[in-house]
């Protein structure tokens, strides 16, 4: 039975972030995958993609994501995403704070049948930074 895409993306963000079964990604997510991530680089396939969630679930400790809204057309998705976590190890190079911090994204998704293929997901960074006591400064030129 194929999945729709709306399921899908609620099983990547339920099951593979919130519940940490990493044997989800190896249902959902396609072998080519694409993926890449506000918190790290660009991910090929199931295994990079573990790479990259493994190194966020140690940064944060009890991380879940929170799906606020989501807008379907066929094969893809648009939702927007709420994060939390315990700061608990090294983060855009600052060490554990022991903070909870809050921030929100946006993500989009494609899929082919049974699977995801495509995932680009925008966080709000610079909120992170802030929470974790790192002063971002604007500047702009003239």
């Amino acid at each position: 039975m194929e999945q729709s895409i709306k399921e899908l993306v609620e099983r990547f963000y339920h099951e593979l972030w919130n519940k940490a079964d990493e044997q989800v990604a190896w249902q959902i997510l396609h072998k080519n995958l694409s993926f890449r991530g506000s918190l790290g680089s660009q991910q090929q396939g199931p295994d990079g993609f573990l790479t990259y969630w493994q190194s966020i679930r140690e940064a944060l400790s009890g991380f879940t994501c929170t799906i606020e809204d989501m807008v379907v057309s066929q094969n893809r998705a648009a939702v927007k995403v709420s994060f939390k976590g315990r700061h608990q190890a090294t983060l855009f190079g600052i060490k554990a704070t022991g903070r909870e911090i809050e921030w929100k994204g946006a993500a989009f998704f494609k899929s082919e049948g049974q699977q995801i293929t495509d995932i680009w997901i925008l966080g709000d960074i610079d909120a992170v930074r802030q929470q974790l006591g790192e002063s971002i400064g604007t500047k702009f030129d003239s």
